[in-house]
């Protein structure tokens, strides 16, 4: 494995950017993307967790209607385009992509373990897989649509840290409601909120990047993924 790994599917292949620590190896984390694709934001996250001591493995999971596609928040026509992707896109076929990212990096883990986090539509996969299949960790940015899944959240079934931004445009107050009380019997679970915040405050460069908070959710979901990962 390179600066790509290739998973195969039972209908196709696609691609995974993968980003290294310095060492060469770490334990694996699978970082799924927003709605924009395996973007310069993305590989940008992907480097800095990679400073850290994991080793990244990004799929592309677009890769069906719009394979290799990078956009941008900041150009509304792009912006339109990405939400019209994420409509397109099938969560279950999305999730048994993720899995098979899984199982395809696990050899590659300096621990034999793998965790998933992901941003936005990330985020709610992240979730979901931690619902529906083994990981070792998961951790969620602000998943759009969580909510909607609050019977499937009362399956989590390992250690899952999620970052909540208390004005986020795509999540409200009942919304996290919701969520919290579906979640309220999972020991395993951990929600911080950041009261301040909107949408996609960790996103680098974004319209609502904090460094603050950015900086404080990323030092907690270091201490998570390795306490996980690797202890």
């Amino acid at each position: 494995m390179d600066r790509t790994l290739t998973i195969t599917v039972s209908d196709g292949t696609f691609s995974a950017y993968v980003a290294k620590p310095k060492s060469g190896s770490g334990p694996v984390v699978v970082l799924l993307q927003e709605v924009f694709g395996v973007n310069a934001s993305i590989r940008t996250i992907a480097g800095e967790m990679a400073r850290e001591g994991f080793l990244i493995v990004c799929p592309d999971l677009y890769w069906r209607v719009a394979p290799g596609i990078e956009l941008s928040d900041r150009i509304e026509a792009e912006a339109r385009q990405a939400f019209e992707l994420c409509e397109l896109l099938d969560i279950d076929r999305a999730l048994d992509d993720v899995h098979a990212t899984v199982k395809a990096a696990r050899p590659f883990s300096s621990t034999d373990k793998v965790g998933v986090m992901g941003f936005c539509l990330g985020g709610l996969l992240a979730i979901l897989m931690s619902a529906r299949y083994h990981v070792d960790a998961a951790v969620s940015y602000y998943g759009s649509g969580t909510d909607k899944y609050a019977d499937e959240l009362r399956r989590v079934n390992g250690p899952l840290l999620m970052h909540l931004a208390g004005n986020d445009e795509y999540m409200g107050p009942a919304a996290r409601k919701k969520i919290q009380a579906a979640l309220a019997g999972s020991p395993s679970v951990e929600i911080d909120l950041y009261p301040d915040r909107q949408h996609a405050f960790a996103r680098p460069g974004g319209n609502h990047y904090n460094a603050a908070d950015a900086s404080l959710a990323k030092q907690r979901t270091v201490q998570f993924l390795r306490k996980h990962l690797i202890a």
